[in-house]
């Protein structure tokens, strides 16, 4: 067990008070036999009602209401949480999924439902061929593939920081070799689909062991929101993949939320009632430490939007 302690704090500037839509917030993770939430705080500015539901998928999501009109809007969430996973995992798969092709049962075919089905175009069938391109004999080791796509990614794409919003097509992320996380997620995601394999997108945090005083192990994306898949396996169920720093069921992953589809996976969505103009910019902290948070801002990286971006809290 790994006590961590997270705090994600958004704020929006404006030239002039303005008044607020209703926002969606995704900042909260439903505990699990993985991860407990011993405590969480939601301060908002200025105050708003909040009401709360679970989405299609069960994600918590908080719905905020504001009255007053205010020149900033800061929200501020903080976790206090207990990760539970095995440093090397291993995953008992059945038998009859061990080896790839497998077929998914009859039942888990229409639970997963369009958590297999390919949701972005590729007209030229790149991605199709590149996923089959892992798929060196038959049978072949199904945890092999799938770690060998998951390491590929990592060994040969470049992390490349970017700003605007929404997650780029697998297809262009396979042709630029570069892309965020969110990015690397979803061509992990639609290669697997490809084979056969359900699989869906995960946001949530990355814990850096450097932070802390840790060894450097090249982690990247600490510092912000993050994004990974889960693809399906019959006798593991849900297997974490993170393409973007090759891991593979680790602790440093904080599942906050799962979708179908990345654009479901905004931590922060709203709007604001006025003049493009007022809009200055956003920023945003975020900070995974270990133990109870932290007030040290040197665990903490921000970064600043330009006044054209909308009031969406989503950062690679």
């Amino acid at each position: 067990m790994k006590p961590l302690s997270v705090r994600h704090t958004t704020s929006y500037r404006y030239a002039r008070p303005v008044r607020f839509g209703p926002h969606r917030l995704m900042l909260r993770p439903r505990d699990s036999h993985d991860l407990r939430l011993v405590r969480t705080e939601l301060a908002l500015s200025p105050a708003a009602e909040l009401r709360w539901l679970h989405d299609v998928f069960g994600n918590s999501v908080a719905i905020a209401t504001f009255h007053e009109p205010a020149s900033e809007l800061r929200i501020e969430s903080t976790l206090h949480l207990e990760r539970y996973a095995l440093d090397r995992p291993v995953f008992e798969l059945d038998p009859d999924a061990a080896s790839y092709p497998f077929v998914y049962s009859s039942e888990d075919r229409s639970d997963l439902g369009r958590h297999i089905e390919r949701h972005s175009p590729d007209p030229n069938g790149v991605i199709d061929h590149w996923a089959k391109s892992f798929v060196t004999e038959k049978p072949m080791d199904t945890l092999q593939l799938l770690s060998s796509i998951n390491a590929s990614i990592k060994a040969h794409f470049a992390y490349a920081t970017r700003d605007e919003e929404g997650t780029q097509t697998p297809a262009a992320t396979l042709e630029r070799h570069s892309g965020t996380c969110r990015d690397y997620a979803f061509l992990m995601i639609e290669a697997a689909r490809s084979l056969g394999f359900g699989a869906r997108f995960v946001t949530g945090y990355l814990y850096d062991p450097k932070l802390d005083g840790g060894r450097d192990d090249g982690t990247t994306g600490a510092g912000a929101t993050h994004a990974w898949c889960e693809i399906y396996l019959p006798g593991a169920g849900w297997v974490e993949y993170d393409p973007t720093n090759a891991l593979i069921g680790s602790a440093a992953l904080v599942r906050v939320a799962v979708t179908r589809d990345p654009s479901q996976a905004a931590p922060i969505s709203g709007s604001y009632i006025g003049a493009p103009e007022d809009y200055l910019g956003m920023q945003v902290e975020v900070a995974v430490t270990s133990g109870d948070a932290s007030d040290d801002a040197a665990a903490a990286e921000s970064y600043a939007m330009p006044a054209e971006r909308r009031a969406a809290g989503w950062r690679a």
